[in-house]
């Protein structure tokens, strides 16, 4: 099997280890397709491989006693599935789920775990990686808790336009109302004031993003903030390859 060039690689991380640890890290990389709906790790599980997403965006859902599931954070081409191997976990606290069709490379966790042991730059972005996504889910929560619909709305699909790389997002009202735990009918109240303020256009599960800049300024501070700690800890947040008219896959 050949290796993955760099060059090609659309991971984040991946693309920015030096070409010595990413030749190393290679060896045991293997591509994979994801699938719309398939759960790469379920609560409790024990973390057996970690995925570096190159296309597509999973959900990070943590699982209620009743079953219902809830968004905590959003895991695209600038992060990895599975990374709190590096911390020392066994087992995934969450459930991790594809919110689109994608890829990843795939890597044992033990092989990952031997790796950041002899790739200080590598170890270096994953432990960046891990404070970040840290940061993520705490603004979720404190978003889901003060701010209203309309707002954590435009949040939510700014960042999944960050990551999924497409300028349409494929998403039924039924799915958004689960990862932003709200009722459906209520959604469909929110996204119709977003599509008739002219931000977005939304037909038979098709949401196109027509005016992201005056979406931004719908969205509350929780997208900023999650962005402007990406900057502080690698220099360039996804929605730049947007606004520079280059997608991210």
């Amino acid at each position: 099997m050949s290796l993955p060039l760099q060059s090609a690689v659309k991971n984040r991380i991946l693309a920015a280890l030096p070409a010595s640890e990413f030749t190393q890290l290679a060896k045991n990389l293997t591509h994979v397709d994801l699938a719309l709906g398939q759960s790469i790790h379920r609560a409790g599980d024990l973390i057996v491989n970690v995925f570096f997403v190159e296309s597509g965006f999973i959900s990070a859902l943590t699982v209620l006693s009743d079953g219902q599931p809830l968004e905590i954070g959003l895991i695209g081409n600038e992060g990895v599935d599975g990374v709190s191997v590096i911390l020392g976990a066994t087992h995934s606290y969450s459930e991790t789920m594809c919110q689109t069709g994608g890829g990843a490379y795939r890597i044992t966790a033990a092989a990952l775990k031997e790796a950041v042991g002899h790739a200080p730059h590598l170890r270096d972005l994953l432990l960046r990686y891990v404070h970040v996504f840290g940061v993520q889910v705490a603004q979720t929560a404190a978003c889901n808790a003060h701010h209203d619909l309309g707002q954590r709305l435009a949040r939510w699909l700014l960042s999944a336009h960050d990551r999924s790389g497409v300028p349409e997002l494929s998403l039924t009202q039924d799915l958004i109302a689960v990862m932003l735990g709200v009722r459906r009918s209520t959604v469909s109240i929110a996204a119709g004031m977003l599509q008739r303020a002219g931000l977005i256009r939304y037909q038979h599960g098709h949401i196109t993003i027509t005016d992201r800049v005056r979406l931004e300024s719908a969205a509350c501070e929780c997208y900023e903030a999650v962005a402007t700690e990406y900057r502080a800890l690698f220099g360039e947040y996804p929605t730049t390859a947007w606004a520079k008219g280059h997608p991210l896959a």
